[in-house]
């Protein structure tokens, strides 16, 4: 069995595999081990551009940051971002090769499987571990055939997996038996241990059910983490609704209301907002009343003509127009910044039926989807206060037109955006647009909030990560643990 690669693998989807992988990562980064995360296939719409100018999963980018490493295409060698109900863009290494329905990609199968070994091999041969996540269950049988994500992947490559469950949804013991139960001989003699995630009570009751199930099964609980209050880990995909934490609580806070599209992307761009200690952040359903607001945020879309369409039936422009009468400020990122032009073209049917769309016709340019994504990290200053900012690009239009003479955002690529000859409105390419201190703050007074205060997102991302960390260091068999890497405490 291989000696340097672990899998992470759940009874669920969010039991807690993409925090785990984090968590071991940055475990043994702090013992000097050279580990390098790894995920065969994920699906997702948040999305990173990683050090070689590919695009992965956020998830991978943010565990590549745990373990010390900038992040690469290796470590998410096939990414889906779903454009409809049962189609996908296929990114291979890095790079999008297409749109396939499910059907086309499950003949496409055996070439993402070579794709995904290729990946991890490089990795196993620079890295001392390879941490590897799964996706979803590996008990959906429905998706066994030809699986490069869950077993399939483990058993090609012959590595040990542990099973982590969230008893947070309760049932915990029922999803790692029935688990089990689903998996062939050979797989279930893969699986070398649980951990149990989010667990919060006395452990007294718990224990009884960990001695039981181990005897049921015949193996390890390696540990039980605790649930850790406001701890916050990028999302890999899911959006959770509704108000900031503690909205409430916040004195003189800024109003942001980001409505929620069905193709909605990169939404992470807001976590800074969401964490932000005076600001109350909303996500919005396109179907519900639009309250009054200081800002609102169009966020990125992977079906920027199909979305628009969707805010403009729920009445998003008229309230926009308004929102902007009263003096508010409107931000459109990568998909929402195209949607404030006059049209958007799709003539090679990229992102839908190819044709055009009218725009919400705020700005005076014009965007024509290309099939050539745009794909790098960016580092500049925005027009307001001159204020460093830094981020990604991951788009697929041109966009051209009078309004981005007077530009939003200068980098060293050139200028960047446009911002309103009225100074209400402010569109750019670049997703991260909170992240830097320096930009947010400034963003945040020209939306209206009185003096600003310093907010390091990242260094607050960072700190969640070393609570992970520590959570392993206290409450998992760190022994069990290097023993299925083949390490020695």
């Amino acid at each position: 069995m291989s000696a340097n690669t672990l899998m992470v693998q759940g009874t669920t989807s969010d039991a807690g595999k993409s925090l785990l992988v984090t968590a071991l990562g940055r475990w043994l980064h702090r013992q000097g081990v050279r580990a390098a995360p790894f995920k065969p296939q994920n699906m997702a719409l948040n999305s990173a551009v990683a050090v070689n100018g590919g695009e992965i999963g956020r998830s991978q980018a943010v565990q590549a940051l745990a373990c010390g490493l900038e992040p690469h295409t290796d470590m998410n060698p096939v990414l889906l971002k779903p454009n409809t109900d049962i189609g996908s863009q296929v990114i291979i290494h890095g790079k999008a090769v297409g749109n396939m329905n499910a059907q086309d990609y499950y003949d496409y199968k055996p070439q993402a499987r070579i794709a995904t070994l290729e990946a991890h091999r490089r990795l196993s041969e620079r890295y001392e571990v390879v941490l590897v996540e799964g996706a979803g269950s590996p008990a959906e049988i429905n998706l066994r055939a030809n699986d490069i994500a869950n077993m399939g992947f483990a058993e090609s490559v012959d590595c040990p997996v542990i099973l982590v469950a969230d008893i947070d949804r309760g049932g915990v013991f029922a999803h790692l038996v029935g688990t089990l139960e689903l998996l062939s001989d050979s797989e279930r003699a893969r699986v070398k241990g649980f951990v149990i995630n989010r667990f919060r009570g006395d452990m007294a009751l718990l224990t009884p059910g960990l001695h039981w199930l181990e005897q049921h099964t015949g193996k390890p609980v390696l540990g039980v983490l605790p649930y850790l209050p406001g701890l916050h880990l990028e999302a890999e995909d899911s959006l959770s609704l509704g108000a900031s934490a503690a909205a409430a609580e916040k004195e003189g806070q800024l109003r942001v209301l980001v409505p929620v599209l069905p193709r909605i992307s990169n939404h992470t761009d807001f976590d800074p907002l969401r964490l932000h200690p005076r600001v109350d952040l909303r996500f919005l359903p396109a179907d519900q009343a639009i309250p009054a607001c200081d800002l609102i945020i169009l966020p990125g879309s992977k079906s920027v003509r199909g979305d628009l369409a969707r805010l403009r039936a729920r009445g998003w422009d008229q309230a926009i127009q308004r929102h902007l009468r009263y003096g508010g400020k409107l931000i459109g990122i990568c998909g929402g910044f195209q949607m404030l032009g006059h049209r958007i073209h799709d003539p090679k049917g990229l992102e839908s039926q190819a044709g055009s769309s009218d725009g919400l016709g705020l700005l005076a340019m014009e965007t024509t989807l290309d099939s050539e994504k745009q794909l790098s990290n960016q580092r500049g200053r925005l027009a307001i206060a001159d204020a460093a900012v830094s981020g990604y690009e991951i788009h697929a239009g041109i966009t051209t037109g009078p309004a981005l003479d007077n530009p939003a955002l200068y980098l060293p690529r050139g200028a960047d955006g446009a911002l309103s000859a009225d100074g209400q409105i402010l569109g750019t390419y670049l997703h991260g647009l909170f992240e830097s201190p320096p930009a947010c703050a400034a963003l945040l007074g020209w939306a209206g909030l009185d003096q600003a205060p310093t907010f390091d997102y990242r260094a607050l991302r960072d700190a969640a990560i070393d609570r992970l960390a520590d959570a392993v260091e206290e409450h998992l068999d760190g022994k069990r643990l290097l023993e299925l890497l083949g390490r020695t405490a």
